[in-house]
């Protein structure tokens, strides 16, 4: 890895001063490192103000001596590369996380390369644009989280919303808190027309509501309930932190360098599959999902290669799910063995046949697995998407379809449940011609067990990102894995860290 003084060590000449004095592309760059917050950043991890003052000093005091040149040219541009690689990595490395990504979010990025050129160029800002993420994603989380932060201190969030009268507020109602709750819906944008203050909560107000409750993941039913005013009584600033936090998850999630991906956002439970050959996103197939249950079985984040798709597949039920629900289940009710399509499995592959208390044991010894017939019951449904991976997930339908009606779908043991099981293969199987739709449904409902390999492999990336931008409105989600929560921690800790080790980077005198 490249030293913090190596861009001027051919030369040992300052990049940033011309004798004594900086040169204006030396403002220009303290300029650049106070808008770190801009895209979520902490400009004192790059010692902004200190450089700032620096800077001032140094045009406006007596001249520097040679040392104190060199020790002011090397803070900065170590401030200035490391702020390129926050910018455009993130600051935290997932895996400290759990989130297990295989591939970098970036190829052959150098952020010394980089700053090496802009200052060649005098292009310090292009350089900034350039390290960030280019999606519109990005983009427009960084817009919102400015939006957000011009209303942190408002007076409308100076004191919550009255309590409500009784335990909810339905259209037609009266609400004493009436006048602010249609400020907050203004300044939220979910309120566009300016309207006179209501006696009653009703008319523009219940649809304001309606679009508030769609963006924060609540039933949009116009009724304001605890968990609505819970939410309405949300800081921007904590809103803020929020989009800031998605930003940083933006920075370090894979972004498949390929026309064709699976993007799976957890808190949201939705899939989305993109086709970008054209260009842009030409297509993109949307569909809820079912994920692991909060506090028990997570679905793990991680990105990797769809690789096969199984029709009408066996279900392998897992060691631990055997031994800690089927077996006990079986011992109280045998029956349940037969109803569900059970079968015992040897370690050669060979069927068992015949249910016995004598096989459940050998269950838990490990000598005998478990497995699930094709069939209604199955508990993959008909069709499983495999993309080989560590932790044994993989996309698949699910007997249990009732269950997408919910607004949280946190039901599963890890694996992802999908909606519209027959648009995704359609999607998966979009190069292979002789897939039809007709083909596909029969596949799944033949009933007997048959893989496919695909062509191409698929990129799946497995994300968490409770704030989005969707259809050009920002979104929240509930943080149920507590996520957002352990990311503030360790930013936080990267910050103490950071500074820590650089201290005494500039001279004192400056900073004082």
């Amino acid at each position: 890895m490249a030293t913090s003084c190596s861009l001027a060590a051919a030369t040992d000449t300052p990049l940033w001063f011309d004798a004594e004095s900086p040169r204006p592309i030396a403002r220009e760059a303290v300029e650049l490192l106070a808008t770190a917050p801009a895209d979520g950043l902490d400009a004192h991890d790059y010692h902004a103000d200190s450089l700032s003052r620096a800077m001032a000093r140094a045009v406006n005091g007596p001249p520097l001596a040679d040392d104190q040149v060199a020790q002011l040219d090397r803070a900065l541009t170590l401030a200035l590369r490391s702020y390129l690689a926050d910018l455009h990595r993130g600051r935290i490395e997932p895996q400290q996380l759990g989130a297990n990504y295989s591939s970098a979010a970036d190829t052959g990025f150098d952020p010394e390369s980089l700053l090496a050129s802009a200052i060649a160029d005098d292009g310090l800002g292009q350089a900034a644009r350039a390290a960030a993420p280019s999606s519109s994603q990005y983009a427009n989380l960084r817009d919102a989280l400015a939006g957000y932060r011009e209303l942190i201190g408002n007076p409308a969030w100076q004191n919550p919303l009255p309590p409500l009268p009784g335990d909810k507020l339905a259209p037609g109602g009266k609400y004493p808190g009436i006048a602010s709750l249609v400020e907050r819906l203004r300044l939220l944008g979910d309120l566009p027309a300016p309207v006179a203050r209501p006696q009653r909560y009703e008319g523009p107000v219940v649809e304001a509501v309606r679009s508030f409750q769609e963006r924060h993941a609540l039933p949009a039913d116009g009724v304001i309930g605890k968990d609505t005013l819970e939410h309405l009584n949300v800081s921007p600033a904590r809103r803020a932190r929020q989009l800031a936090l998605a930003l940083e998850r933006l920075r370090w999630t894979p972004r498949p360098q390929v026309p064709r991906a699976i993007v799976v956002n957890v808190p949201e439970f939705v899939l989305r599959a993109h086709d970008t050959r054209d260009g842009g996103i030409a297509r993109t197939t949307t569909m809820k999902v079912i994920v692991g249950t909060a506090g028990k079985t997570p679905t793990p984040l991680f990105d990797a290669e769809m690789r096969f798709i199984e029709f009408s597949p066996y279900w392998n039920i897992p060691p631990s799910i055997a031994k800690g629900e089927t077996v006990p289940r079986l011992r109280r009710d045998p029956g349940y063995f037969d109803r569900q399509g059970f079968e015992f499995v040897g370690s050669d592959g060979r069927v068992v046949a015949g249910f016995s208390t004598a096989n459940l044991d050998a269950v838990e010894r490990g000598q005998l697995r478990l497995r699930q017939r094709p069939g209604a019951n199955n508990a993959l449904g008909d069709i499983k998407f495999v993309f080989p991976n560590n932790d044994n997930i993989y996309l698949h339908h699910t007997p249990t379809p009732q269950l997408f009606q919910r607004e949280r779908r946190d039901f599963s043991h890890g694996c992802i449940r999908v909606e519209a099981p027959v648009e995704l293969a359609k999607f998966v199987l979009a190069d292979e011609p002789q897939w039809s739709e007709e083909r596909i449904v029969q596949a799944m409902n033949r009933g007997k067990s048959a893989t496919i390999r695909l062509h191409e492999p698929l990129p799946v990336v497995i994300t968490y990102q409770t704030a989005i931008i969707r259809n050009g409105r920002v979104h929240f989600f509930p943080d149920i894995y507590g996520q957002d929560r352990i990311l503030e921690q360790a930013l936080h800790r990267h910050s103490l860290a950071v500074r820590a080790s650089r201290a005494g980077e500039i001279p004192a005198e400056f900073t004082e």
